[in-house]
């Protein structure tokens, strides 16, 4: 028996539901100009401002400064509280992957283990029950990537607001590239060091030889000879081009070290991601000048021998050394996490103001979006967020969200079901 009908009939009585729980009209979001007042904001790039105002205007951040006049926008007292620039996730599924036990509603994988021109950006659910959840944590842009293979794909950096993937996007994209391990992938790896080493080494080679195939594609284009219809190829040789950077998966730091000596000759745009281990070799990264997105922070140790804290600890270390990072959750029902994440790195040594870059200005920067994103600075977009305390801490109350200029509705289904199930009485019939 066919799967799918009973999968969208459940999908279809699932929003019926979450409808019955509204009551009243679906409250939608909504763009205008909003004069937020005497708030504590923290710019990121300039220090922080005390009773301060800001304007949005048109979707940016029109101006910043004391006593701005009110004029005919719509004013929202931000008395002692805090504005901070949407939080940036710099690794996820987020939108591809709606139920992780139902393989009908994933959409994160393709068959092959080349595969770098499938785009994660048109398979992005603009309905997904998690990103509302997620937005109204303060995370209002995020990276979501496909998985497996060598070359799995294309990620897409999407603000977490609209009705289609076009609206969503952020502008920008990165192939995907997994570099081949020499080390256990968990404890349940029961492959030996030799059989592992093995077939490292063949990966590489594998490896090695679709860069030469991409090299040679491109060297026949730029000379204006024909190629054939070859849409792997003609997207890695984006990445040789310049067009497009590499974000290479690597975590164990012989891996680390291998995966840098692979780029050392090679003039592409490189981030490495994961990086796990990165604290055993950070010097070699800086040396390297290799930027990082790590994570999650919130792990357990990559190898017994390790300290309990080396997840704590490893954002921090690379951070010190004059590594530049940026922190993902690597989540995709828990991405409304990244706050705890980014707040237990700021806690093992990183500090708050390191911790804060790390999920704003840094992947902005690592995204090429930093004129848009990552700060609060007049001309930028008006991505932000109100909050009455640290959002580093659970304690915290996040009061209002705006991507682009829009005013998000500050609901969600977890929001929903708290409403409907806090009050359990019955009531009477009038």
């Amino acid at each position: 028996m066919n799967k799918l009908p009973i999968l969208l009939i459940s999908l279809l009585f699932l929003n019926l539901q979450l409808y019955a729980q509204i009551d009243g009209d679906v409250i939608k979001p909504f763009k205008g100009d909003f004069l937020l007042q005497n708030a504590r904001i923290f710019t990121i790039t300039d220090g922080i401002l005390e009773n301060t105002d800001l304007l949005i205007q048109n979707g940016k951040i029109a101006a910043i400064g004391k006593d701005l006049p009110e004029e005919n926008h719509r004013v929202i007292d931000c008395t002692d509280k805090r504005l901070y620039p949407g939080f940036i996730d710099g690794g996820t599924s987020l939108g591809l992957v709606e139920v992780n036990s139902l393989p009908e509603t994933q959409d994160y994988m393709e068959l092959g283990k080349v595969t770098p021109q499938m785009q994660a950006l048109t398979a992005v659910n603009p309905n997904a029950v998690a990103i509302p959840v997620t937005r109204v944590s303060g995370v209002t842009t995020v990276l979501t990537q496909p998985r497996g293979g060598y070359f799995p794909g294309t990620a897409a950096l999407i603000q977490l607001n609209g009705y289609t993937p076009d609206q969503m996007d952020a502008g920008f994209r990165a192939v995907l590239m997994n570099f081949p391990s020499a080390a256990k992938a968990g404890s349940y790896d029961s492959r030996s060091a030799e059989t592992i080493q093995k077939e490292a080494e063949k990966g590489l080679k594998e490896i090695d030889a679709i860069w030469e195939k991409a090299t040679t594609y491109l060297q026949i284009q730029e000379k204006g000879g024909e190629v054939d219809y070859y849409p792997e190829m003609a997207h890695l040789a984006k990445v040789l081009k310049g067009e497009l950077p590499l974000f290479i998966e690597v975590n164990a730091a012989n891996d680390i070290s291998n995966a840098l000596e692979w780029v050392k000759d090679k003039e592409i745009d490189v981030v490495f991601t994961g990086v796990a281990e990165g604290w055993k070799v950070a010097e070699e990264l800086v040396e390297a000048n290799i930027s990082v997105i790590t994570g999650p922070v919130l792990a357990l140790p990559s190898r017994q021998s390790d300290s309990y804290d080396s997840p704590y600890t490893n954002a921090s270390i690379l951070q010190k050394a004059g590594v530049k990072v940026a922190i993902r959750t690597q989540e995709t029902e828990n991405v409304r996490n990244l706050p705890f994440h980014a707040g237990f790195a700021a806690a093992y040594g990183m500090g708050t103001e390191e911790a804060l870059k790390a999920i704003t200005l840094h992947p902005a920067e690592l995204f090429n979006v930093a004129d848009k994103l990552g700060s609060l600075e007049v001309g930028k977009n008006a991505t932000l967020f109100l909050a009455d305390g640290d959002p580093f801490e659970p304690k915290t109350q996040i009061h209002q969200v705006f991507i682009d200029g829009y005013k998000i509705p500050m609901t969600n289904r977890h929001i929903r079901l708290y409403q409907e199930f806090l009050d359990r009485e019955m009531k009477p019939e009038n």
